[in-house]
C-alpha cells in the first residue's frame, strides 16, 4: 500500500519574505587616515614583492643559450 504524505505547510517562509524590519543598521564608520595609509602601504608592499619576485625569478628560469664554439681557421677554407 502506498501512503500519502501529508502536505507540509511552508507558509512561514512566505511570511519571512514579507517581513521588513524597521530597525536600520548603524552607519558604517569611515576609516581613519592612518588606517587608509596602512592599507595602501600593505598593498604597495605586496605588489612590490610580486614584481621583485618576477624580476629575480625570470632570469633564473630562462635557459642559457648554447655557448658558441670557436671555429678554427681551417673550417673557413683558408
Amino acid at each position: 500500500m502506498l501512503r500519502r504524505r501529508e502536505p507540509v505547510p511552508f507558509a512561514f517562509l512566505v511570511e519571512a519574505d514579507k517581513f521588513r524590519s524597521n530597525v536600520a543598521p548603524p552607519p558604517r564608520q569611515r576609516a581613519s587616515a592612518g588606517q587608509t595609509a596602512g592599507r595602501w602601504l600593505l598593498g604597495l608592499t605586496l605588489v612590490a614583492g610580486l614584481v621583485g619576485s618576477l624580476v629575480l625569478g625570470i632570469p633564473a628560469l630562462s635557459t642559457p643559450a648554447a655557448p658558441q664554439t670557436p671555429q678554427s681557421q681551417a673550417s673557413h677554407g683558408r
